[in-house]
């Protein structure tokens, strides 16, 4: 079970269901691969391509362990998510794909928190959707006077 925090979860989620501002493959599938994708252009500015990937490959590493519809997926060297089968036939496979992606973009931005803190990381995501209405990710501790 993931301890990240569920505003992330809220964004990841957000984030996936952004449309996408051109045509392409729609489905569970091509939108957990276009959300990363757009995660790569910045943060690939910010640490490298090969800091995207090794990001990348331990957020699927930690999301495989929670959504087995991920088991078949792998990320090249330059960041790019494979693995994907064809659009899954049953609703069923479907909304594990969709879960799962939900819980790989959670993972991913949970990490980013962790590593380079929360302002950045929402610089960044903004960064990729500019147009999001996007809200702090962690909750704030108030202090007692």
């Amino acid at each position: 079970m993931s301890t990240t925090p569920p505003a992330i979860q809220k964004l990841a989620r957000q984030l996936l269901a952004a449309k996408p501002a051109s045509g392409g493959p729609s489905g569970d599938a091509a939108l957990i691969v276009r959300t990363c994708e757009k995660l790569r252009a910045p943060l690939a500015k910010f640490a490298g391509a090969a800091g995207f990937a090794s990001l990348l490959s331990r957020a699927l590493a930690l999301a495989k362990r929670q959504a087995p519809s991920l088991e078949g997926l792998w990320v090249l060297p330059d960041g790019t998510l494979m693995g994907f089968k064809e659009i899954p036939q049953d609703l069923a496979a479907a909304e594990e794909t969709r879960q799962g992606g939900v819980i790989l973009v959670t993972e991913l931005l949970g990490l980013l928190v962790i590593f380079i803190g929360e302002p950045l990381t929402l610089t960044l995501v903004r960064e990729a959707w500019p147009h999001a209405s996007i809200e702090t990710l962690t909750p704030r501790i108030e202090e007692k006077p």
